[in-house]
């Protein structure tokens, strides 16, 4: 790999880079902060290929769908600096550099002041994520979705998201299927469900919307000091999708009562508090572009997206740990326990949940 200073050269920067930081968060692409002479600060981050395969359509991506928010920004008078990311190009106007190892770099500046979370601290907090990823997909709303490259081919079709898991357990590339029976059976246990979501959009119940897809908590930068929401981060998996995608990820992820790699999967729970904050937040966002339907699917959906995150984390266990980062022994098939710890509980509680969306609907 080239140094990462060097690699920063590459790109039309206004000062030189003179250090560097890497940054340990996420699982998926490698990300460093760069600070210049003058004091401003950049990040670089390595596009994962393997994940990734199509680096320039994923780009092109990215630079269309934040051009298209900048817009919308500056004719809110709101500050488009702060409320989308800003990519640089390469000095010969490319989206992105393409390194001789197959690898393939991008930089956007660093947005100052801001913090992202882990877990939300209140359910006022979370009820304002849950606006600012609503009116994200509001801003979005009229952006062709047929420009957009399908950067992860499947990435929310919970049926194939099991066939896949199914290829895995019979491949058993590293010996460990065996290990994990209970949990490919449970898995198995909700096939005739998983469709859930696919099933709506193929028959037109569900709208297809241009969605985020990556729906965490700690995807949103929030502002340091009041913590209100800034700008929606991680742009890779922007394709067509369901609003239960991103509405179903922010849930697994924000109203779980435990971390997503605790150790002890017996005290994930959901909480209905946190899952009711962000419904209405959601709701709000969106300002009255939600269907009845979606509302509605607001609980399954919950449920689906958690489940197939399971499947994904389960299969990547089964593979030997090949997709997402591991940093301790059975990081993903922890990460996998989880998730189905959170599936039983959403689904002892579908009954009162589905008794909140229908009175949200009713209010809105």
């Amino acid at each position: 790999m080239k140094d990462v200073l060097e690699l920063c050269g590459y790109f039309d920067l206004p000062a030189k880079p003179v250090s560097f930081k890497e940054c340990r968060v996420g699982h998926i692409n490698s990300t460093y902060f760069i600070d210049c002479e003058d004091g401003s600060r950049y990040v670089l981050q390595r596009i994962n290929t393997a994940v990734f395969r199509n680096p320039e359509g994923l780009m092109r991506n990215v630079f269309g769908v934040t051009g298209h928010i900048r817009k919308k920004l500056i004719a809110s008078g709101a500050d488009p600096s702060r409320g989308t990311l800003s990519f640089v190009k390469l000095k010969d106007g490319r989206l992105y550099y393409p390194a001789s190892d197959g690898s393939a770099w991008r930089v956007y500046r660093y947005i100052d002041g801001v913090v992202s979370l882990q877990s939300a601290e209140s359910p006022d907090l979370f009820a304002a994520v849950g606006r600012a990823f609503g009116v994200f997909q509001r801003q979005l709303a009229d952006y062709d979705a047929s420009e957009l490259v399908e950067t992860i081919p499947h990435f929310h079709d919970t049926p194939s998201r099991l066939a896949d898991l199914r290829a895995s357990v019979s491949a058993d590339p590293v010996g460990r299927a065996a290990l994990v029976s209970d949990e490919i059976a449970f898995c198995e246990s909700y096939s005739k469900v998983c469709g859930y979501i696919t099933e709506g959009i193929a028959s037109g119940r569900f709208p297809l919307r241009v969605t985020h897809n990556d729906t965490k908590l700690n995807n949103i930068l929030l502002d340091e000091k009041t913590l209100e929401p800034v700008c929606v981060i991680d742009l890779d998996t922007i394709m067509p999708g369901s609003v239960l995608y991103d509405f179903g990820d922010s849930i697994r992820f924000g109203a779980s009562t435990a971390a997503e790699d605790c150790d002890d999967y017996k005290s994930v729970k959901l909480n209905d508090e946190m899952f009711y904050a962000f419904s209405k937040g959601f709701v709000s966002g969106l300002d009255g572009a939600l269907t009845r339907d979606e509302i509605l699917g607001f609980p399954m959906g919950a449920l689906i997206i958690t489940l197939e995150t399971g499947i994904r984390f389960l299969k990547d266990y089964i593979d030997g740990d090949v997709y997402f980062r591991v940093e301790k022994k059975n990081h993903n098939l922890i990460r996998a326990r989880n998730q189905f710890a959170l599936v039983k509980d959403i689904e002892s509680k579908l009954g009162k949940l589905d008794g909140f969306v229908k009175d949200l609907v009713s209010a809105t």
